[in-house]
């Protein structure tokens, strides 16, 4: 029996390389880092749906949109965990 469980690890492998790119934009570009976000989202929608194209049953969707709305999700998953290690370090050391 297959599970959404058997293919969950499309979804952290999204978010790593969204906070990846993320770190990058940041050390590397002008943009303003208010913008990272929809960033995230994007290029994780983008990443969901080249997984679901690319590598059929390592995301769990059944179409290109799921796909798509998985990636978002991951990519903006990405968002909230740079924002939790910057509030504990805020906390902790400022």
């Amino acid at each position: 029996m297959n599970s959404i469980l058997d293919n969950f690890a499309a979804i952290p492998a999204i978010t790593v390389l969204c906070i990846l790119a993320a770190q990058a934009v940041k050390l590397w570009t002008p943009l303003d880092n208010k913008h990272l976000p929809a960033l995230c989202g994007l290029l994780g929608c983008v990443l969901g749906v080249l997984c679901f194209i690319l590598i059929p049953g390592f995301i769990p969707a059944e179409n290109a949109l799921v796909a798509a709305a998985f990636g978002a999700v991951s990519g903006w998953a990405a968002t909230g965990i740079n924002q939790i290690k910057k509030q504990y370090e805020e906390e902790h050391h400022g």
